[in-house]
């Protein structure tokens, strides 16, 4: 999740950066005003609480390619490992915000179907999701989305598939 609340100057999709050098989400403004009336924060629109929480950076941010981080240090099971469940909320952020961003005015995307399988363990620093658009429908959006550690080996390899809904 990003420190700044999202750029809504204007009423395009896109990206900015923040003070931090993290991605600042340009959320449409239609979109923003819709959830706000639900007593929904712009920031969840970057990984909301969970995503704070795990220390998730949006770095970069397109409907095309999302790219994120997060630590791995506080997000571990008990061995000592990333949890699997951190991995997973890291692919769904990245891959959700790319299908959001896709969207575009007046529609928002809601994850339908997610699949992770981890290859590798990782035990400090940072690891990196990189969301890439498979399928960008008019309904449906579709992410790959493979997470690597420091060393760039990748850790876990994800499916997203978001439904795409009117406000």
């Amino acid at each position: 999740m990003t420190d700044a609340a999202p750029d809504t100057s204007n009423s395009t999709a896109g990206t900015g950066t923040g003070t931090d050098g993290a991605a600042v989400l340009k959320v449409p403004q239609d979109v923003l005003d819709h959830f706000a009336k639900l007593g929904v924060s712009p920031e969840t629109f970057s990984g909301g609480h969970l995503g704070d929480k795990l220390g998730i950076r949006i770095v970069e941010a397109s409907g095309d390619r999302v790219v994120g981080t997060m630590p791995v240090e506080g997000n571990q099971q008990p061995y000592g490992l990333l949890h699997g469940g951190a991995s997973a909320a890291l692919a769904e952020t990245i891959g959700s915000i790319g299908a959001m961003l896709h969207a575009g005015p007046g529609r928002y995307a809601v994850g339908v179907d997610l699949n992770a399988t981890h290859h590798r363990s990782a035990t400090s620093g940072l690891v990196t999701g990189v969301a890439t658009a498979v399928f960008k429908g008019r309904t449906a959006a579709t992410y790959e989305i493979a997470i690597t550690d420091d060393t760039g080996k990748r850790i876990t390899s994800c499916r997203l598939t978001c439904m795409l809904r009117d406000l």
